[in-house]
This record gives C-alpha cells, sequence and structure tokens, in this order.
C-alpha cells in the first residue's frame, strides 16, 4: 500500500536534499538513505529522521531515540548541543517545509508527472474533487482522487485518514498513480495541509478556490489567518498553472491577490469567464443552463450548482470540448454524505448532509426552503463535534432553528468533551422563539429515532454534521455509526 511508506531503492542522502533550505549541515550528505521518517517511534536502520516541530509534539525531543533506532541522518531547525560521531545533521529554516521538499524528492518528484489539480475552501472541496475524478474518468483518463471520503488510485480504492494525508503519505500516493499511469489527480487541499506545510514541494497544475466561511478558528484562532492559510495556496502555484476562484464569494479575490497563475473566474450571480444560471431545481436534480447549454444534473441546491460549474471550468481550462464536458457531468451521481436521500412510501424524505459549519448548514436548509411546498414541516437533527471551534455552536444551533420547523440538538462526535456541555453551549443561540420546538437528546441514534417519530407524510427530515463517516468518536473511541443507516432504518419502521 501507498500509506505504508513503500521505498523502492535506497537514495543518497544529497540528492533527497535538494531545494530543502539547508542552513548548515555537520557530517557528510555522501551516505546512502532507506527511509524517511518524521515519527521517532516508526524509525528504522539507515533512515533520515526529520524533526518536526508540530502543534502538540517536537520532533526535536526525539533526535536521539531516532538515533538509537537506526536513523543515520537527522533534519533539525536546531543542532543539538552534543553531535553523535558518524551521524549527519543538516540544519534548515523550517523542518516541516523541508519534510514536504524531502518526500517530493524521496519519491522522484510525482507532482511534475501528474496533472495535480488542488481544490480548497471551506464548503465543496470532497464535492469538487470527487465530481472531477468522475468527470475525467468518464472523458476516458486514469484518474487519482485524494479526498477526505477515500483516496483512489484510478479505480483503487486506499482508506483515507485526513482531509490531508502527510507530505509522505502524498508523494507515495501520488507516486503510485503515476505508476498506475494516471493522467490527473484531483486532491482536497485543507487549510491545516497548507498551514502546516504537507503540501510543500508539491507542483500543481492548477488550483480552485470554492468559497470561506466560518470554520477551524480553533486552530486558525483568527478568520484572517484562515484566508492567510488559504490564500498561500495560490501564492505558491507556479506561472504555467491555473488558478479558478469563485467569483461570488467576496474573498475570491484575495485569494490571487499574489498569485503568478493564471487566473478565471467561475459564478452564478457575478461577472465571470465561466457562468451558469439555475432554471429548475429540485429534490430530483438540477436543470442548469452553463454557456449556452442546458444540462439536467441529478445533484440538487445551489451550492451543487457551483461545484458543478466549477468542474465545468477546470475540464475547459484543460483543453475539454464543452459538450463532452456537459454529456459527462449529466451522468454523475451525488457524493455519498452529502444531500444523501431516501423516501419512504407515504413520501417522507430523509436528508443526510456533511454540513459541520454554519454556511454549510445554511445552504443545506436554503436549498430544503427553496425545494418544499410549504405544507410539510423540516424536522432537523443537528450536533456540533468536540474538541474543535465552540464559537461556531451558537450560530449553527441558530440556524437550524431559523429554517426549520423542528430541531433536535445532538451529539456530533464529541471527543474528549462532555456532550452535555456542547449541547448547552449550542442552545443558547436558540432564540425563546424558538425554544418551543427545539429539543436536546444527547444519544445520536435517539436524537434521530425522535425526527423521524416526529414525521408525518410528505415531511423533511434531515440528519447534519457528520454525512459520510461510519463512526462517532467519543473519548478517543471510534465507536461504528453511520447516519443513513440509522435514519433508513426507522423510516422503514415507519412505512
Amino acid at each position: 500500500m501507498a500509506t505504508e511508506n513503500k521505498y523502492k531503492h535506497m537514495k543518497l542522502l544529497m540528492d533527497i536534499l535538494y531545494k530543502a533550505g539547508i542552513e548548515d549541515i555537520i557530517g557528510s550528505t555522501n551516505i546512502a538513505i532507506d527511509k524517511v521518517f518524521f515519527d521517532s517511534r516508526s524509525v528504522d536502520k539507515f533512515g533520515l529522521f526529520v524533526a518536526v516541530r508540530g502543534t502538540a509534539v517536537d520532533g526535536h525531543e526525539y533526535i536521539n531515540r531516532a538515533i538509537n533506532q537506526g536513523a543515520v541522518a537527522i533534519v533539525c531547525e536546531e543542532f543539538p548541543d552534543e553531535a553523535i560521531e558518524g551521524i549527519t545533521y543538516i540544519k534548515v529554516k523550517n523542518s516541516a517545509k523541508a519534510l514536504g521538499q524531502i518526500a517530493a524528492n524521496y519519491y522522484d518528484n510525482p507532482s511534475e508527472k501528474i496533472k495535480l489539480i488542488g481544490v480548497t475552501g471551506t464548503n465543496g472541496k470532497t464535492t469538487t474533487t470527487t465530481l472531477l475524478y468522475g468527470l475525467f474518468r468518464s472523458l476516458g483518463y486514469k484518474v487519482g482522487l485524494l479526498s477526505t471520503v477515500v483516496n483512489k488510485i484510478d479505480n483503487l480504492i486506499v482508506e483515507a485518514t485526513h482531509t490531508t494525508p502527510d507530505a509522505l503519505q502524498l508523494n507515495a500516493l501520488l507516486s503510485d498513480m503515476v505508476e498506475k499511469k494516471c493522467t490527473y489527480c484531483f486532491m482536497e487541499v485543507s487549510s491545516h495541509a497548507i498551514h502546516q506545510h504537507r503540501i510543500s514541494g508539491l507542483k500543481f497544475t492548477g488550483g480552485i478556490f470554492t468559497n470561506i466561511t466560518h470554520d477551524h478558528l480553533d486552530y486558525h484562532k483568527t478568520f484572517d489567518a484562515y484566508i492567510k492559510a488559504k490564500k498561500a495556496f495560490f501564492d505558491e502555484l507556479p506561472e504555467n498553472a491555473f488558478a479558478l476562484i469563485n467569483q461570488d464569494d467576496i474573498h475570491g479575490e484575495i485569494m490571487v491577490q499574489n498569485t503568478r497563475a493564471r487566473v478565471s473566474k467561475f459564478a452564478l450571480q457575478s461577472q465571470a469567464d465561466f457562468k451558469c444560471k439555475i432554471l429548475e431545481n429540485q429534490f430530483s436534480g438540477l436543470l442548469l443552463q452553463i454557456g449556452p447549454n442546458e444540462i439536467w444534473t441529478q445533484l440538487i441546491g445551489r451550492f451543487n450548482a457551483y461545484n458543478i460549474l466549477a468542474s465545468y471550468a477546470v475540464a475547459t481550462l484543460v483543453g475539454e470540448e464543452p459538450v463532452d464536458i456537459l454529456t459527462a457531468i449529466s451522468k454523475l451521481l451525488p457524493v455519498e454524505g452529502r444531500f444523501q436521500q431516501v423516501k419512504t412510501s407515504n413520501n417522507i424524505t430523509g436528508i443526510v448532509d456533511y454540513a459541520h459549519t454554519p454556511d454549510a448548514l445554511e445552504n443545506i436548509l436554503k436549498t430544503i426552503k427553496e425545494i418544499r411546498t410549504g405544507n410539510e414541516q423540516v424536522i432537523t437533527v443537528v450536533g456540533c463535534g468536540g474538541d474543535r471551534d465552540k464559537e461556531k455552536r451558537p450560530i449553527m444551533a441558530s440556524i437550524a432553528c431559523r429554517y426549520s420547523d423542528r430541531v433536535i440538538l445532538t451529539s456530533d462526535n464529541p471527543r474528549s468533551e462532555d456532550p452535555e456541555t456542547i449541547l448547552n453551549e449550542m442552545q443558547a443561540g436558540v432564540e425563546i422563539v424558538h425554544k418551543k420546538k427545539t429539543l436536546a437528546i444527547i444519544n445520536r441514534k435517539e436524537a434521530i429515532e425522535t425526527a423521524c417519530s416526529l414525521a408525518d407524510e410528505g415531511d423533511i427530515v434531515l440528519i447534519a454534521g457528520k454525512g459520510h463517516e461510519k463512526y462517532q468518536e467519543v473519548n478517543g473511541e471510534r465507536l461504528p455509526f453511520d447516519d443513513m443507516e440509522v435514519l433508513n432504518e426507522m423510516l422503514n419502521l415507519l412505512n
């Protein structure tokens, strides 16, 4: 497997240090390296250990442990007080950034041999990358996918553990894609991955900006820092790359202020290079006009019109024919856990969606509002994750109440936090006028069951927050849990 840090042959240290930002060296770089590590627990003989300063752990504290386990070279930001004879030490300005470049060099720079296109933004990353993967496979290409839901090397599935894998895993996966003769790879690029330099050393053919709204402030601390992290991706794009931005987002222009890439824009509301108009928006799909052409797609909602338009724009920018692109898009299926629907015989519509930010939740509920006839109830089940951005908790509860007839606040992934505390913080956003229609049920399964039992013929039940996830994270343990499975089970009982 690519993610097991697969190495095919030893390499000279001097070769894999190219462009790593070396400031000083103790020892020889004319030595053979078998493997590269940044986790001291995994270090093996003839290894190169890169001491990275992480958010919780500083790799510099584990240099001697790495040497004891067989490391023959160390990349660090500070030399240790005492250098061990026979060990090579390389001082760099930023170890995390150096690791990205070293990983790329070790795997023979696979991103230079594949057309790597990154998608960044608060919402729409997974859907857009997945649509592009399906679109380009339909157009006849072998394609790679790096997403939150799953990683794919053409039709081979490789389990995803983070939004963006670490630099070694990334380059291993890209190397396997090159070996399997993939022409394109579409990749979600998270703000964490940009800030932590996990994409350092990668060469992108293009970058897409979907939108930016309130999220990850637990990590970035301020919205300005979050914007700067996203912008850094476009700052680093090469001259021969393209930068595609959502012109309807007020932060779109900021993203490309300093980019060297060719800038193109897509929009539903503004003047842009790629324009789209929604002709029909129903639970069965969207009828869109893109340029002079009309297209029917099974995807639903205004937010998906943006994802579809971005995918169309990318395919056009790399030289595909508009008619071929639209034909392929019309056959694409919705992404798992993104406005995923189930319908009962008595016409209750159940929807599971990953919406875990205020903007994403509002987009989903606005879409339901646009499609509903007005007589049915909208019953929303929503929670907020533990150990994450606390500021959005009351906001999400407020949004759910504003657009729903009944609201059940519940657990998401509480992680190490007390679920009751999370619910109390969400309830702070419930206005007095909405108190009567709001319930708080800690047990997520019970919350979904209650929502279904409240539904009458024609009603809409939205389960938001976890989408495709097949687990619930409680006190460091991942317990099996699938929103769609629970929803299906309950709605079938009501049939």
